[in-house]
């Protein structure tokens, strides 16, 4: 089929292009530059030019497709609230285009903040009235199935390689800054992850095998400890690792404090199952262990 891909050409995108590119699909990326309709030729993909803020530009390339995969998302978390809102704003454009029609609409989302402390999120579990986090991708996809849009969820926990470890790489950004890696209390809270390979090949199995309102979990390790990742970054950088207090972690966090000292686990047993995905990449240390964090 044709899918037409948003944030064709990022970290977790490009994978996703070139897998379902292999799979024998055709891909329509979105491209806001030269450089980066380059790089979808590069994969196998045609370009099309827009952007998040265009929502014109995301109607007509979801118009021209059988399918939608969004992925796109600003992270400039100096501006997360209105961030947030261009994504309301382009879930919900893509989805006036694909109402009435059985073409998927798969949307990108987290599994931060769904479950409590020491306990792992399943996709069996919706997002709370409190969810603490301006970003509503999965509300905003799933509030479209009422009105004909075949839409589904994939949760996303930190996704790595060696280039890139999700919230870890702003942890390890802070290290280099502050010349020490810390975690906070023991460090025993955890956070899920996956190889971006393996997230990939489980949007392709989303997409194939769709099932309007699904919530799937691209989960490999339901919950690595903060202080082994913690260790991970002391080690590449050659920098002591400590312990903070909670009152500590601000000063030292900032913004990403708000992760730091809480536990992200997920399970991915159902999407397992319902999707016959079996992860196959490295974890999350073994990558951490392999980067060269000098050059993050």
């Amino acid at each position: 089929m044709r899918v037409f891909v948003t944030g064709a050409t990022g970290f977790i995108g490009i994978a996703v292009v070139r897998e379902l590119v292999s799979a024998g699909h055709e891909v329509l990326g979105l491209a806001r530059s030269d450089a980066g309709a380059h790089s979808l030729a590069d994969a196998g993909a045609d370009a099309h030019r827009g952007s998040l803020e265009d929502l014109d530009s995301l109607r007509s390339g979801a118009s021209a497709s059988d399918a939608v995969i969004h992925l796109a998302f600003v992270h400039d978390f100096s501006r997360f609230q209105e961030n947030c809102e261009i994504d309301r704003r382009a879930i919900e454009a893509l989805g006036s285009v694909l109402a009435g029609s059985a073409r998927p609409l798969i949307v990108t989302a987290g599994t931060a903040g769904l479950a409590g402390p020491g306990q792992v999120a399943t996709e069996n579990d919706t997002v709370p009235p409190d969810f603490p986090f301006p970003r509503v991708s999965e509300q905003a996809a799933l509030a479209l199935l009422p009105k004909g849009v075949s839409s589904a969820v994939v949760r996303l926990p930190q996704v790595h390689d060696t280039v890139r470890q999700g919230l870890v790489s702003y942890a390890v950004a802070i290290a280099k800054e502050k010349v020490v890696s810390a975690y906070v209390g023991e460090g025993g809270n955890r956070w899920s992850a996956a190889h971006v390979l393996d997230v990939a090949r489980l949007y392709r199995l989303a997409l194939e095998k769709h099932q309007p309102g699904a919530r799937y979990h691209a989960v490999a390790e339901e919950g690595v400890r903060m202080r082994e990742v913690a260790e991970a970054i002391g080690r590449g950088l050659q920098v002591p690792v400590v312990s903070l207090s909670g009152d500590e972690a601000q000063a030292h966090f900032g913004w990403l404090t708000m992760f730091a000292s809480h536990d992200l686990m997920a399970s991915s047993l159902l999407t397992r199952e319902r999707l016959g995905w079996s992860p196959v990449g490295p974890g999350l240390i073994e990558d951490l262990e392999r980067m060269d964090l000098t050059t993050l």
